[in-house]
């Protein structure tokens, strides 16, 4: 056992556990990286999709892009552009169903479950934002909800 966790106060830590996200910056990177994986999701929708889903799916596409651009702003570009293991897994979900369905309004049940996600990174990173950010995020926000609400009666 290392001296760390023999001292009182100190908690021996796994370094193969990741953080937990702690400052407003960690928070921001944790929304860019929920943010681009979705994205990769739709980048494949896109070129998957019916043609009568296709503008749905270019209209996430499009509004996550612009999203991810203006938090790599904030960080100063201190980011990495190509997310997470999860964008890879959304990228191989929709190219599998592509492979035994059609992409359609019926994955919009799964679309909405996937943007919960991004909601949530985002009020998290609102919630620990000083204010010019805050307000940022705040209407990046209501735009992905306003787009949800827009394409509410598909399922």
């Amino acid at each position: 056992m290392t001296d760390s966790a023999l001292t009182p106060g100190k908690p021996h830590l796994d370094p193969t556990m990741q953080a937990e996200p702690t400052t407003p910056n960690d928070h921001l990177r944790d929304l860019y990286t929920r943010i681009v994986d979705a994205k990769a999701g739709f980048d494949v929708m896109v070129d998957k999709a019916e043609p009568e889903f296709r503008d749905v799916a270019t209209s996430f596409r499009d509004m996550h892009a612009r999203h991810a651009e203006q938090i790599a702003r904030l960080l100063h570009g201190h980011v990495d552009a190509d997310g997470s293991l999860m964008g890879t897994v959304n990228k191989a979900m929709v190219s599998i169903r592509a492979l035994f369905d059609e992409i359609d309004e019926d994955v919009m049940d799964q679309v909405r479950n996937g943007e919960e996600q991004v909601l949530s990174a985002f009020r998290e990173a609102e919630a620990n934002s000083a204010a010019p950010h805050e307000a940022q995020l705040i209407a990046m926000r209501a735009e992905l909800e306003d787009l949800l609400q827009r394409t509410a009666h598909l399922d």
